[in-house]
């Protein structure tokens, strides 16, 4: 069993305790109803629906997303849209959202949106072509523009499906040739793809991928690592710890969560159970019941764009050695 086994209960205790937190005045606030809902008819038996990206200090930990009165899908707060399928053809659906906090708050219901999926074809299991004269350009320091010629197939293309590496982020239109696509950072390099599906939900190859780097505006910051990162250790009713203590990230937004390495191992996620904190953020780690023992610990941020930021310095601690050897000192 590793040395650090115990750090997913701890974390799951320290994080109740996180969210009991507040007052009733916080617990009974609830946020706005998600805005711009879209959805878009990927075939005849699927949709893509999607919603913009409330601000950081709205405090969303997640979303439910319905088809007429059915709720169909919780979503974690991170992604702000999900594709639906096992649907009808030439059916018309409505689609709304709305979002909860960890605090049992619920915005009230995005407007209904309606979609009527294509017809149903002809048996067919040939692939649309695949995009071609693929391009792409920044738009500013937080978004891209992508366009593309036309696919074909033999039952026409209903959607273009737009790929950031090997994740599927936004979807448009059979009859669309360009997207623009948004939530970047700035100074950051991105490859992009796309594909094509036709209404018998066939997907094209991929199209040839473009890359590109988005400026940095002036008080943009490129590094993405937690600031100012230090650890010491503290022993408690037979117990050591790690104290972890830093500053978050410039990513533009609120850093809802961090990942947690010891020994260059990953350890938990630490994700903050009410809203993060303003200022230096602290926490606790269980590593051992052993005094002498030394760790190596860094963490990283997760960015508003869904990537996992910069680690943090690795700084390494011996257990059961107060004061000045406890210091944060880095690792070669």
């Amino acid at each position: 069993m590793p040395r650090f086994a115990s750090v997913a209960a701890l974390t799951s205790a320290v994080l109740l305790a996180l969210a009991g937190c507040g007052s009733n005045d916080e617990k009974d606030k609830a946020p706005s109803a998600p805005a711009g809902v879209t959805v878009q008819a990927g075939s005849a038996t699927s949709v893509h629906v999607m919603w913009n990206q409330p601000p950081a200090k709205a405090g969303i930990k997640g979303y439910e997303v319905y088809r007429g009165k059915t709720k169909i899908k919780d979503v974690p707060a991170e992604k702000t849209m999900i594709d639906v399928t096992g649907l009808k053809p030439s059916t018309a659906y409505t689609f709304s959202v709305r979002a909860r906090t960890d605090e049992g708050a619920f915005s009230p219901y995005s407007e209904e949106t309606a979609v009527t999926t294509p017809a149903a074809v002809a048996e067919d299991k040939e692939a649309p072509t695949r995009p071609e004269m693929l391009t792409g350009r920044s738009d500013g320091a937080r978004a891209a523009r992508l366009s593309w010629a036309k696919a074909t197939g033999d039952q026409g293309i209903t959607s273009y499906d737009i790929y950031q590496g090997g994740s599927k982020i936004h979807s448009v239109g059979g009859d669309a040739t360009s997207a623009q696509v948004t939530r970047l950072r700035p100074g950051t390099h991105y490859r992009f793809t796309v594909t094509a599906r036709d209404a018998a939900d066939n997907t094209s190859p991929a199209s040839r991928a473009v890359e590109i780097t988005t400026p940095r505006g002036p008080g943009d910051d490129p590094d993405t690592a937690p600031i100012d990162f230090r650890a010491t250790t503290h022993a408690a009713d037979g117990a050591h710890y790690v104290d972890l203590s830093w500053l978050a990230p410039k990513t533009g937004g609120e850093v809802p969560s961090y990942q947690i390495y010891i020994d260059g191992t990953f350890a938990t996620t630490l994700i903050w159970g009410g809203e993060a904190p303003k200022g230096r953020a602290d926490y606790s780690v269980y590593v051992s019941k052993e005094a002498g023992e030394t760790y190596r610990v860094k963490l990283r941020a997760k960015l508003p764009d869904g990537n996992w930021g910069k680690f943090s310095p690795e700084r390494t601690v011996v257990t059961g050695k107060p004061g000045p050897g406890d210091a944060p000192t880095a690792r070669p």
